[in-house]
């Protein structure tokens, strides 16, 4: 049998080297048992979140993607802080067990990003869009604007964000990590025809959040 595990991803690397030091540690200083197997059940998990799993990409015009595999939390008007706009916006909440990469929803240039230091609260609550630590992409898509914002949570210690100001985006590429995960809230036109309802679970890249009308 071939079994073929996707690579981990580059950001995951520190906890990675992390988790199997302590496993060997663990294992190394209190031998066989429960402790140790636990230890080597949380290096999985690593592996397990940080996988960089290739996905397929949907070819449909205005196709507006998830940004991260979650639950989708929250659907409502709302005011855009960083395009400053009236804005639809989807809160999609992370989970700890799927992959924590955050993709690119549309194609575009990025225009702004924003980074706003804050504190780490329960990323489901409403709140968290405001208080919580958070770094926000402004991407121009064919003179649509559409905004990522990533939010770290009560676990979540560090956002990455690799992508700056005059840099293009294609659908589906990534662009940052969340390590152990949070909240993702994009906020779109007013015009979106939404394709997804609170509760919803939904993919990175492979589900299609909305549409944009096309001109």
């Amino acid at each position: 049998m071939n079994l073929s595990l996707p690579p981990a991803a580059r950001d995951s690397w520190p906890d990675l080297t992390l988790a199997l030091a302590a496993a060997l540690a663990v294992t190394f200083l209190a031998g066989p048992g429960w402790l140790a197997a636990l230890s080597w059940l949380t290096l999985a998990w690593v592996i397990h979140r940080g996988r960089e799993e290739p996905r397929a990409v949907p070819a449909l015009p205005g196709a507006v993607l998830s940004p991260a595999d979650g639950r989708v939390v929250k659907i409502e008007p709302a005011h855009d802080p960083y395009a400053q706009r009236d804005a639809v916006r989807i809160s999609v909440l992370m989970t700890l067990f799927r992959g924590h990469a955050n993709r690119a929803s549309v194609d575009g240039v990025v225009r702004q990003v924003h980074y706003h230091p804050g504190r780490c609260f329960n990323a489901s609550l409403d709140s968290a869009s405001s208080d919580n630590e958070r770094n926000a992409l402004v991407i121009d898509s064919h003179g649509r604007v559409v905004t990522l914002a990533q939010i770290a949570g009560f676990v979540a210690r560090r956002i990455l964000c690799h992508v700056k100001p005059g840099d293009t985006l294609m659908r589906g590429q990534r662009f940052g990590f969340i390590r152990l995960g949070s909240r993702v809230d994009i906020y779109l036109p007013t015009d979106a025809v939404l394709n997804v309802a609170p509760g919803d679970k939904v993919s990175a890249t492979t589900t299609i959040l909305a549409t944009l009308p096309t001109t």
